[in-house]
């Protein structure tokens, strides 16, 4: 949204500068607070000698002002410009309305691949908060790339093969239900794998049938894999129903499992390079140099481990989809096993290893029920949901307005947690706090709901007096209200682009707080209803731009916007 002006100053300053036009437009951007300007350029960045100070004085008396750029002042180093708030307001809200919810995307990644790995839960074990970092953020980026032109495949690596496995089944003849397993497949297996995990710390044996089992497993038995795969089935059925809660599809759902002939590809090629030592019959990969240890590809019974299969998915991945690149979002809990595992695809000489990606996250501590036990995902999302509906039923009138408050709860709850966790740094750790997430003011979930549905509001009680006209008379949105709306709506693009650059979820939700904020500042000064058409015109198309922004940044973190709550 701000290319145009600065290009019209770039002109200008690279005849003054002698710097290109394409590093004096890199170096202009929107300072922190709109007192100093519209745009500034920090001089030093230009790297020309000379006094930067002197520079910028000398250089903002000779730029000459036009009807696009209307004044260049000097602060120290800093050049300040103001352009035409006319033309950049027609500039921006004819952008926004004409490109609605696809405002902000770019075809930047025409015609590159993109697969974003996440969320990765283990199969027979219920989905628990914590992997729901994994899930939102993974999300984001997929989402993020997809508004950047890329082609972008969002996959699920279940946790669905190992021991553990073996253990499970042994477990569920022993206890296991048949209409348990059908009612509730997730429960009914977490609770089998508790009581044989239980009974398995008092008989060793039974460790050593579940290796047997699994070792069955990889030789291909077909009773045991019926087994597992009845599991693993049940499972992703479960699975996608919490998924859709969350608002989120993914397009494969693939799993250590699906890993074919790439393990065996994998260790030959470990082998050819010498990086394979061998310890009581099992075979470990000799990364000592590095720093990074020597990991088990291979146990002693001849069954392949989880960086065995890692690697073997990337080669195996690579071939099926030929990405141009491939993004792991993985907890930093994990961050040993995804540098060996790096390392190793770079050691073993894969072409396409500079094309891979880990995007860690911190721990989120507190994870907990109101009552302070440990709580599984579909716990949460259940407990918010009647948080929201008990807070919305407190106001009568509105909540009868809601045309199912069974949905709208269930939508703020799920906004109430994704945006608490999306405040923190990506790499932070932070505590999960029930009173500050559920609340409808401050910075939540449910305040940017309400201001979305504050905005919807608005279009509905003016209907019969005027309509969205995307030539309605800007010029009459002279207030300073309305040109902190549109400076920000111009920003969203930039903030999608520097989101995807850093891969921090925080930059878009603190733009939608801000932008929330400010809009519900304007409301309370700014009427449409009962005002002059042409002044109700001009500002109806300020909000209605408002709202489609909003609801595009909501959509983009995962969330479905409300329009009456």
């Amino acid at each position: 949204m701000f290319d145009e002006f600065k290009t019209t100053i770039a002109a200008q300053l690279t005849v003054l500068t002698g710097a290109s036009v394409e590093d004096i437009a890199d170096a202009i951007g929107i300072p922190k607070t709109n007192a100093h300007g519209d745009l500034a350029i920090n001089i030093p960045r230009l790297r020309v000698k000379g006094n930067p100070a002197q520079l910028a004085k000398d250089w903002a008396e000779a730029f000459k002002v036009d009807q696009v750029i209307t004044s260049a002042v000097s602060i120290g180093p800093y050049i300040n410009f103001r352009i035409n708030r006319q033309v950049f307001t027609r500039k921006v809200l004819s952008a926004v309305y004409e490109k609605q919810d696809k405002f902000g995307w770019t075809n930047e990644g025409a015609g590159k691949r993109v697969i974003v790995e996440f969320s990765s839960p283990n199969i027979a074990k219920p989905f628990h908060a914590g992997h729901l970092r994994s899930t939102i953020i993974g999300n984001l980026i997929y989402n993020l790339y997809k508004a950047n032109g890329w082609d972008a495949i969002s996959m699920n690596y279940l946790g669905d093969w190992g021991k553990q496995y073996g253990l499970l089944a042994v477990g569920f003849e022993r206890f296991g239900n048949e209409e348990a397993l059908v009612a509730d497949p997730i429960q009914h297996l977490f609770e089998v794998y508790v009581a044989i995990s239980t009974a398995a710390k008092e008989d060793e044996s039974l460790h050593d049938q579940a290796r047997a089992y699994f070792k069955s497993m990889e030789d291909g038995d077909e009773v045991a894999l019926a087994l597992w795969r009845r599991f693993r089935e049940l499972s992703i059925v479960k699975y996608k129903d919490t998924y859709a809660r969350l608002n989120i599809n993914f397009d494969v759902y693939s799993g250590e499992s699906q890993v074919g002939e790439g393990m065996t590809r994998a260790m030959a090629m470990l082998e050819e390079c010498g990086l394979i030592i061998e310890s009581e019959g099992a075979k470990l990969l000799n990364l000592e140099k590095y720093k990074l240890g020597t990991p088990v590809v291979k146990k002693n019974d001849g069954t392949t481990l989880y960086i065995t299969r890692d690697i073997g998915a990337a080669i195996e991945r690579f071939e099926a989809y030929n990405f141009d690149k491939i993004v792991y979002v993985i907890s930093s809990q994990q961050d040993m096993h995804m540098k060996q595992f790096l390392k190793t695809i770079d050691l073993i000489g894969l072409p396409y290893a500079n094309r891979f990606q880990h995007v860690n996250y911190g721990m989120v501590n507190g994870m907990s029920t109101r009552n302070g036990t440990v709580i599984f995902l579909d716990d949460m999302l259940r407990e918010s949901k009647d948080i929201m509906h008990e807070v919305m039923r407190k106001n009568e009138d509105k909540y009868a307005q809601v045309p199912d408050p069974e949905h709208v709860s269930s939508v703020l709850g799920v906004s109430a947690i994704i945006v608490q966790d999306m405040l923190a740094k990506r790499i932070k750790d932070y505590d999960f706090d029930w009173k500050r997430i559920l609340s409808f003011e401050g910075n939540t979930g449910p305040y940017l709901q309400y201001t979305h549905a504050r905005l919807c509001s608005i279009e509905r009680k003016v209907q019969d007096q005027v309509r969205v006209n995307p030539d309605a008379d800007v010029s009459l949105l002279t207030e300073k209200h309305a040109y902190e709306i549109v400076t920000l709506l111009a920003q969203y693009p930039d903030i999608l682009a520097s989101t995807l650059k850093s891969l921090e979820p925080c930059t878009i939700v603190h733009y939608m707080l801000e932008l929330a904020r400010t809009v519900s500042s304007a409301i309370e000064q700014m009427k449409v209803y009962n005002e002059p058409e042409d002044i109700a015109e001009a500002r109806l198309l300020m909000y209605w731009s408002a709202r489609a922004v909003l609801k595009n940044a909501l959509t983009m973190i995962g969330l479905e916007p409300i329009s009456r709550m």
